[in-house]
């Protein structure tokens, strides 16, 4: 397909576009010429930019997935903090395009972090974590974040009763209960599961240390 001499559009802006169609059409809705005429302009104009369809998305998953914005991280025993923060800034993105959650499960922007992990593994560093634990931290965190919040970006919306849909209170007593009990909405649910996992792979980690100061000491002591 022959291109235009000089774009028309800019790369941004094309990509934009493409986050408000999905946005307020859904993604099937999505495709080159529905592109070029909310742009106004031919498709061609479009491969001064992107080669197809799926770089176009690919370029979508990458803005949404890095809308959020870094906390400020100040090293030191709250480190978890950062992450948590970092978390719910990843959600509150994501969860603003949830028409756009299978072009990310698909164009997974994995390389998006990749410039800042040796900065956040010397942030870890600089905070008394082990180096043994950071890629265990920053793979858990990319897993567990990416994967909770896109499985809620592909669910309606829920409030603290509908956590779990269509529970019937008389074939599910102990569901209800627990719902009936829950005081966290989605967002506090998801705060707290990042703050579990990472206090966890901490205390795992002393534990484990602490087994082994004390197995070291029995065996000294039994020589």
């Amino acid at each position: 397909m022959a291109r235009p001499s000089k774009p028309l559009i800019s790369r941004a802006a094309a990509v934009t576009a493409s986050i408000e169609i999905i946005d307020s059409e859904g993604l099937d809705a999505f495709s080159l010429p529905r592109l070029a005429k909310h742009l106004g302009v031919r498709a061609p104009s479009l491969y001064h930019h992107f080669s197809d369809k799926s770089e176009i998305l690919a370029a979508v998953a990458r803005q949404i997935a890095g809308a959020g914005t870094l906390p400020r991280r100040k090293p030191g025993p709250d480190w978890p903090e950062f992450f948590v923060k970092t978390s719910l800034n990843l959600r509150r993105s994501i969860l603003k395009h949830r028409n756009a959650a299978p072009i990310l499960l698909q164009y997974l922007p994995r390389d998006l972090l990749i410039g800042t992990y040796e900065d956040i593994a010397g942030f870890l560093e600089e905070s008394g974590v082990p180096a043994r634990l950071h890629v265990q931290i920053l793979d858990g965190m990319e897993r567990l974040t990416l994967g909770a919040v896109l499985t809620e970006a592909m669910r309606k919306p829920a409030t603290k009763s509908t956590i779990f849909p269509n529970v019937d209170p008389a074939s599910q007593p102990l569901l209800s209960k627990a719902l009936a009990a829950n005081e966290m909405t989605s967002q506090q649910l998801f705060e707290e599961m990042i703050r579990s996992f990472l206090h966890g792979v901490v205390r795992n980690e002393n534990v484990a240390t602490t087994e082994a100061a004390h197995t070291g000491k029995v065996k000294v002591s039994a020589d």
